[in-house]
């Protein structure tokens, strides 16, 4: 049976503060525990005035400290703006707290613009990727030290954290195949390789200590409501995001807007429609039916839910009918 998560960006809505989205960030995990879902996943991004997740593992901590059963973790730690090493103690320490709740799904991109990432300052040299190799001095870290190791996680060695490659184009497929890992694919907001990506890591899976079969995670956005109309009207929110990093001019997710794509240009839609292809919106029904084409078409293990949606409440009714429709929670 087809799994169903969160991923969570901890949006930031106008008006609002970091502290505010970290609080609703608590209450989106407690409900997607409550819900049944599978797993709470936040994301790493930079210099984004809407994202509030760039301290990944520390957020991470703090709704682990208030979630007692869901898996957690990072969808995902952008690789190369931290040394294996640093990653490995955060997760180790992660997983120390909190047990074999811990995930650590890893990204290529830096989550930002390019001035952002020279400023993260790991490497401002222009040196071959080093991506596959920084995966395999993390994955070492977590195995049991060897005599002799002079280097080690403390807290990290022996505790066999699961990774996941995450990807939005054939480069993280043919790694994670390569390396028997899971995949995930962002086909929230990058969704043109989805289908090639999941074809080709099928085909190319090897399987690995941690993963025997191939196993595939697909990123859909969410705006579910009780009617079509409050659907259409939360949805207005996230596309002036998403036109906002069209323009190059990020900004915190505004408030929806009645009537805003009646007056979208062509081009304006076409930016829209082509960042949320995956998208499940409207009512029950609506979401059933989103769903179920999109399971048909990738065949993926698991869906994981993102929602892009100004007002707390209604982004936590979007979790919470999304569950009722696929029945991973029953409405009593």
């Amino acid at each position: 049976m087809t799994k169903y998560s969160v991923l969570d960006l901890s949006p930031i809505p106008a008006g609002h503060t970091a502290k505010q989205s970290f609080a609703n960030s608590v209450k989106v995990a407690q409900a997607a525990e409550r819900l049944g879902y599978t797993r709470y996943w936040l994301a790493e991004h930079h210099n984004m005035p809407g994202i509030g997740s760039a301290a990944t593992s520390v957020l991470l901590s703090h709704v682990g400290a208030h979630t007692k059963t869901i898996r957690i973790g990072s969808g995902g730690v952008m690789l190369p703006n931290h040394a294996p090493l640093i990653i490995a103690e955060q997760f180790g320490t992660l997983a120390s707290l909190y047990g074999d709740r811990i995930d650590l799904g890893l990204g290529r991109a830096p989550g930002t613009d390019g001035i952002t990432a020279q400023a993260l300052r790991r490497n401002l040299n222009n040196q071959v990727d080093t991506f596959p190799n920084d995966v395999l001095e993390l994955q070492a870290y977590f195995k049991e030290a060897i005599p002799g190791q002079r280097v080690r996680a403390v807290p990290g060695a022996g505790l066999d954290i699961p990774l996941w490659i995450l990807g939005s184009s054939l480069y993280g497929a043919q790694l994670a195949a390569h390396l028997g890992l899971p995949y995930a694919f962002a086909s929230h907001f990058a969704p043109a390789d989805l289908l090639p990506a999941i074809e080709i890591y099928r085909e190319r899976f090897q399987p690995s200590e941690q993963l025997q079969e191939p196993y595939v995670m697909a990123a859909m956005n969410l705006m579910a409501a009780d009617s079509r109309e409050e659907a259409d009207f939360i949805a207005t929110s996230q596309m002036q995001g998403v036109l906002g990093l069209v323009k190059g001019e990020p900004v915190q997710l505004p408030p929806p807007v009645k009537g805003f794509a009646d007056g979208l240009s062509s081009m304006e839609q076409a930016a829209i429609s082509r960042f949320t292809t995956c998208l499940a919106q409207g009512t029950h029904e609506d979401v059933a039916e989103a769903v179920k084409v999109f399971e048909k078409k990738t065949g993926a293990d698991e869906i994981i839910f993102t929602a892009q949606i100004y007002d707390h409440d209604a982004r936590i009714r979007s979790f919470e009918i999304a569950a009722e429709t696929l029945g991973i929670f029953e409405v009593v």
